[in-house]
């Protein structure tokens, strides 16, 4: 995809990347931590985590023998720009985006 806000809806689209997603919004995570609670291959969550960079919505850096991920929210902000000039949509507050997931995905809050 060529279009940078195909690729971030493209990337949200999938519920597990939007649970890595709020996951993120927490703390910078090591990939096998992001992977724990997932019933999936460490390979499988690593595509997921591709998918995520490419799409600008996370980085990923290593650290020492560790590849850990961090959340990039500039990729989001850009969404709900192009939301908004629907004139339907607010910008995306992050802190009601994290409450939002954390209610959509039983998450626990703090």
């Amino acid at each position: 995809m060529s279009n940078p806000l195909d690729t971030v809806f493209s990337a949200l689209a999938d519920p597990t990347r939007r649970r890595i997603l709020a996951m993120l919004l927490e703390d910078d995570m090591a990939v096998t931590d992001v992977a724990d609670p997932f019933d999936m291959s460490l390979a499988a969550i690593s595509k997921h985590l591709t998918i995520l960079t490419r799409a600008g919505l996370i980085a990923q850096e290593k650290r020492g023998r560790v590849k850990w991920c961090k959340l990039q929210p500039d990729a989001l902000r850009e969404a709900s720009v192009w939301m908004h000039g629907f004139g339907q949509f607010d910008p995306v507050n992050l802190e009601d985006f994290e409450k939002f997931l954390e209610a959509e995905l039983g998450l626990d809050a703090g």
